[in-house]
């Protein structure tokens, strides 16, 4: 379990309602959590039950069905499901997802779109990445041609998540010849249109219960409704929601390192070897120090930075940091905790080898870190 004793971005408010969480995740997903993993998706009926317990899109304000919270209970929703391994596409949804309805979408498509995804009975995919284009987005070949009052959309899509279970998908595509990030525009498509096909769930190395699919976009006819803000501004609108994406990655790899670190102390502390346990052992406890130390710098940082993006204050660059350095911290920590398992750590009925398995894409996802480092690295 998370120890939030020393944290200091939550009130007690925040506290009551992750005491919540926890509850409902112990019943709701932890029971099911290796049958999603062996299956390579998550039931539909935990989407729901996350709608009902009031886990889905908590910031959407109440005029649409929300909490009218603030980012806060994202984050502790994000912990939690992070904290305990589930890599269901809840934290897409909630955290990315419904905010570019919210804030893009015409009030037609808000009233439409956003109730169900609060009730968990839409699920929402985002479509950027495609086979030949991935961080430089401004080279996505998808199009939106405008036909009279609609588009037609075509092209095609890979490594997108909750791509099987999706009903709606929020496709980046070009609507214009220019070149760069003009022409780039966001359009909502549903997935009962004709000439809309799931490719395969694809096999992946780690997170394996959350469905990552090729999507398929061959004459889709969609209205010129339902186009996300202003044509050819898409660009724009995927460079504002990125901070808040790249937090939510930072808060789901921190739980995730915590958690790494807490099997490591329970395993050393009950395996024994040469007459005493692992734990008592310099070797194991420098490298479960170098961990916690990590770790207590990272709960730090990531407390400044929920703090500065409550108040509207977070940037590109902190949030690129942010993402970096908690992305990196979870991969060593996963590494490091995997080695004082020993031979036991590379067997998949331990927690651990799953951890470490769904840390690699973390690196990679939401902008590598590389890309990260290079915007850090611009701003100085």
């Amino acid at each position: 379990m998370l120890n939030t004793n020393t944290r200091t971005v939550f009130e007690p408010e925040h506290e009551l309602f992750r005491d919540q969480v926890r509850k409902f995740l112990n019943q709701a997903a932890v029971p099911h959590l290796d049958r999603w993993e062996a299956e390579g998706i998550v039931d539909r009926d935990f989407w729901l039950a996350c709608g009902e317990a009031g886990l889905l899109c908590p910031t959407v304000p109440e005029a649409y069905g929300g909490l009218g919270t603030d980012y806060r209970y994202n984050a502790i929703i994000d912990e939690e499901l992070s904290y305990i391994g589930c890599s269901a596409g809840v934290v897409l949804q909630s955290d990315v997802a419904v905010d570019y309805l919210v804030d893009y979408a015409s009030q037609e498509l808000r009233e439409r779109w956003v109730p169900p995804m609060i009730s968990g009975e839409a699920i929402s995919a985002i479509a950027m990445t495609e086979p030949g284009t991935g961080s430089d987005l401004q080279a996505i070949k998808t199009t939106a041609r405008r036909d009279g009052s609609d588009y037609i959309v075509n092209g095609s899509k890979t490594y997108i998540t909750n791509g099987q279970n999706a009903d709606i998908v929020i496709v980046v595509a070009k609507t214009s010849e220019e070149g760069g990030a003009k022409g780039t525009s966001l359009i909502l498509v549903e997935a009962d249109r004709p000439g809309f096909a799931r490719g395969r769930n694809l096999d992946k190395i780690g997170q394996h219960a959350a469905d990552t699919s090729e999507l398929f976009f061959e004459d889709v006819r969609v209205p010129a409704a339902n186009i996300l803000g202003e044509e050819h501004s898409g660009f724009r609108y995927l460079m504002e929601r990125l901070p808040q994406e790249r937090l939510s990655i930072a808060v789901c790899a921190q739980a995730a390192a915590q958690r790494a670190l807490d099997e490591a102390v329970e395993y050393t502390k009950g395996r024994k070897a040469f007459g005493t346990t692992i734990f008592n052992m310099q070797n194991t406890r420098f490298s479960l120090a170098d961990m916690a130390t990590g770790l207590q710098v990272g709960w730090a940082h990531l407390d400044w930075a929920l703090s500065r993006h409550i108040r509207g204050e977070l940037n590109a660059v902190e949030a690129s940091a942010a993402k970096l350095y908690h992305s990196e911290l979870q991969g060593k920590c996963c590494d490091a905790a995997l080695q004082l398992f020993g031979g036991a750590g590379y067997m998949n009925e331990y927690m651990i080898a799953r951890m470490w398995r769904d840390a690699r894409v973390t690196r990679i996802f939401g902008g590598t870190s590389e890309i990260m480092k290079e915007i850090v690295g611009r701003s100085l």
